[in-house]
């Protein structure tokens, strides 16, 4: 009995590594995408913190990823892209 709660545990983790590394690469194609669109040059990416709630006080688990952008190849500026599951939910 403990061999299949362990069996279980690693296949909940392992679901679990999946999803976020899923969630990580669409949310760098939304930020690339979103750079494109806008003439960006995107500049870094990486995934930040995790939020219980939103912008908006909403409940639900939130990843918050941070990305440098620049405008002309000199100046950086910072943003945040907010993923609920695996859906850009707020830029």
């Amino acid at each position: 009995m403990d061999n299949l709660f362990g069996i279980l545990l690693v296949a909940i983790i392992g679901f679990l590594f999946w999803q976020q590394r899923r969630q990580t690469e669409l949310a760098q194609y939304f930020i690339e995408q979103r750079c494109k669109n806008m003439g960006l040059q995107l500049l870094s990416f990486a995934r930040g913190k995790h939020k219980i709630k939103d912008h908006r006080g909403e409940w639900g688990w939130r990843t918050i990823f941070v990305f440098e952008f620049s405008a002309d190849g000199h100046d950086t500026y910072q943003g945040y892209l907010e993923m609920k599951r695996l859906r850009a939910s707020h830029f």
